[in-house]
């Protein structure tokens, strides 16, 4: 009847605590929207240019060598590499802690009890077995084995676990995304460079040209067809367009550190090839539809990750609401001298426990954990959507910029051609004394800006070619 009056208690206090604990306040719930629209802005292509590898996409071997050098020493994606490496940890952390924890345990002490006290007296009035004194100085031997064991009842530690599973894969994307953005890095970096040469070299065949019409202005002077102030301001045409010399030198030494930088290296020539570099046409871009976008940018992928494994918090705090169970055990052997130590069954000991616990008052903790969960997770939410539609607006405006671009670059080109005409034009009218030596200076200027407008413009057409590559999610698979 005794038994049967303890299991009605503790069935009664099981209820007890389950029907108190399983209050779990009330969250306001956000679904994410992925919804994306059919074209981007009417454009839509069965092909996309993100399952061409990147060292098909960019074809010269200066640049892919310098991309390949870049993925195995650049700084950044190494570390980066490790926060992978922690994460994996972690999930060996989850996923031990719903096992049973089995240790050993070995220990050696002595203790003196006082005469007067409970355990002192007990000692003084139960002698040895065999009418011997209690010894005031005992020693104490113990070896033995236990195990503890957190029964997961509510999948609080596996959902822990899955969590930290989706983290990882997580960091994954970001490690592709971090990729992904350093090859698109380089790509614009190489093409900055090449730029720059371009423009070295048509300020150094500038200068040539200036200098041979300064000689000229200085004999036309000589002979009276011209005054001094035409002289000085041919002299000054010169100075300038050479300070503009140092000055893209310098941009060119600041590009290939940059380059270096990226690379992860002190030192070497940054090889490349400058010639055509104006001739250069990116290829046909192929953008796919919207919807592929969460599939291959590594961006909307980790942040798709980082939102499971907030809903799966939400489920871990929830769990702590509910009661747990605890059993422990242990087995081993303990003896006041080392000699009776392993004797048995008088030395040896065994214990088996279980405890079953669940919060009853001032759960305000474990309330604002689950909140926390609550609210990290609609920000996963936000974060997810915003990511989508940031990819969403980068292709179309990468795919817009192209289009524009080409039209541009066409439109430049003829520019430049009646420019560089214009100059041979103004010549020969100056040394006719048909056209003002100003006409000559501001045909000379006009002309070199055109043509270094023009390698700006194919500098961003390929940095528009590279971008979009990097927007729809190419260069890390």
């Amino acid at each position: 009847m005794n038994k049967i009056k303890k299991y009605k208690y503790a069935g009664v206090a099981l209820l007890l605590l389950s029907f108190t604990a399983c209050k779990t306040p009330a969250l306001v719930q956000k679904t994410e929207n992925t919804t994306l629209p059919e074209t981007f802005n009417g454009v839509k292509d069965t092909v996309n240019v993100v399952k061409v590898q990147w060292k098909d996409y960019f074809k010269d071997p200066y640049l892919v060598k310098l991309i390949d050098t870049a993925l195995v020493n650049n700084q950044e994606l190494n570390i980066t590499l490790q926060e992978i490496e922690i994460a994996r940890n972690e999930i060996q952390a989850k996923k031990g802690e719903y096992l049973p924890f089995v240790g050993l345990q070995a220990g050696a002490g002595a203790e003196k009890v006082g005469r007067y006290t409970s355990q002192g007296a007990n000692d003084a009035t139960t002698p040895f077995k065999g009418g011997k004194e209690n010894p005031e100085f005992l020693p104490d031997f113990m070896v033995g084995a236990y195990a503890t064991w957190e029964v997961d009842i509510w999948n609080k530690l596996h959902n822990a676990k899955k969590a930290a599973v989706s983290r990882y894969l997580a960091t994954v994307e970001g490690k592709n995304f971090m990729v992904t953005n350093l090859i698109a890095e380089i790509a614009n970096s190489y093409y900055e460079l090449l730029a720059l040469d371009n423009q070295l070299e048509i300020l150094n065949r500038n200068i040539t040209l200036q200098t041979n019409a300064f000689e000229i202005v200085k004999l036309q002077k000589q002979s009276a067809k011209v005054t001094e102030l035409a002289v000085k301001r041919f002299e000054a045409q010169v100075y300038s367009t050479k300070s503009i010399q140092y000055q893209i030198q310098q941009q060119i030494i600041e590009a290939e550190n940059k380059i270096r930088f990226l690379v992860g290296g002190y030192a070497g020539n940054i090889e490349r090839d400058a010639q055509g570099f104006v001739d250069l046409t990116p290829d046909l871009i192929h953008a796919g539809i919207p919807s592929e976008l969460l599939a291959n940018r590594p961006d909307v992928k980790q942040a798709e990750l980082e939102l499971a494994a907030a809903k799966l918090d939400i489920k871990v705090a929830k769990a702590r609401f509910y009661p747990s169970l605890g059993l422990s055990a242990g087995v081993g052997y303990q003896a006041f001298n080392a000699k009776y130590l392993l004797s048995t069954p008088e030395s040896l000991l065994y214990s088996i426990g279980g405890d079953l616990t669940a919060p009853l008052i001032n759960r305000k903790a474990i309330k604002a954990e689950y909140y926390n969960a609550n609210a990290k997770q609609i920000q996963a939410v936000y974060n997810y959507e915003r990511t989508i539609l940031n990819a969403y607006i980068e292709v179309v405006n990468k795919l817009s910029k192209i289009s524009n671009l080409e039209s541009s670059f066409g439109l430049q080109q003829k520019e430049v051609e009646a420019l560089t005409e214009s100059i041979n034009i103004s010549n020969n009218l100056f040394r006719s004394a048909r056209a003002d030596y100003m006409e000559v200076l501001l045909t000379q200027r006009d002309a070199l800006e055109s043509k270094f407008e023009l390698i700006e413009t194919k500098k961003d057409q390929m940095n528009a070619f590279v971008n979009i590559y990097k927007a729809l999610g190419g260069g890390w698979k």
